[in-house]
């Protein structure tokens, strides 16, 4: 009975796994401590405040937050023609084989003929559409003032659970006024949607077939 309950427990586990992920790490972070601002001294400009004032309020430091908008739509084609023809022919003839016992030879005619003909044709094509929107938090601030953000949202409907996921490096001067950012303007983007439940593993092979399948030669 034990062990039919650490089956169990094993199999429940298996079935709520997250899926694994390759956007940078960590995913969330909390903000650094900040020095502590100086007193207000009733003046418009205080020299306390690390934000200007002039200027939107835009993620710049860690810990902060942007919102990422998700409109990425590639596709791809290729497509590739051959066709080959070779032929060629040869004839002889003899005529005559004066003073020669091979005289039964005359007027023998040879010929050969051959051809050849090759014709492959080959077409593919890819289409990819994702859009939405994910916020994000500035987990690392580098040396030229670019934000490398990485964020998640996990969505559970019924027993089913969906993973968004997106990382990568953002320009501040890309940042709109609302704190917006395109998926097209983040270097080294990463971008994931990944689900975990029991229509995401009836999609997957079982592991017995997989085995033959990498086992078999035919």
């Amino acid at each position: 009975m034990r062990h039919l309950i650490l089956l169990s427990s094993v199999l429940l586990a298996a079935c709520t796994t997250v899926p694994p992920t390759n956007v940078h790490q960590p995913m969330t972070v909390r903000p650094e401590a900040r020095p502590v601002l100086a007193t207000g001294n009733g003046a418009i400009y205080q020299a306390g405040n690390s934000r200007p004032l002039f200027e939107d309020r835009r993620a710049r430091f860690v810990g902060d937050t942007i919102t990422v908008k998700i409109t990425e739509n590639t596709s791809a084609s290729k497509k590739a023609s051959n066709n080959l023809t070779r032929s060629g022919s040869q004839s002889a003839s003899v005529t005559a084989f004066a003073g020669l016992p091979v005289g039964g030879l005359n007027g023998l005619d040879l010929s050969a003929n051959s051809a050849t003909n090759f014709a492959g044709k080959g077409d593919a094509a890819n289409n990819a559409v994702f859009t939405g929107n994910l916020t994000v938090t500035v987990i690392d601030v580098l040396p030229n003032g670019n934000l490398l953000v990485s964020g998640e949202k996990q969505i559970a409907i019924g027993t089913e659970q969906e993973f968004i996921r997106v990382s990568g490096v953002v320009n501040p001067a890309f940042v709109d006024f609302s704190n917006t950012v395109d998926s097209a303007k983040i270097a080294d983007a990463r971008i994931e949607y990944k689900s975990s439940g029991q229509i995401a593993d009836g999609q997957v092979m079982g592991w017995l077939a997989r085995f033959f399948l990498s086992v078999l030669p035919f």
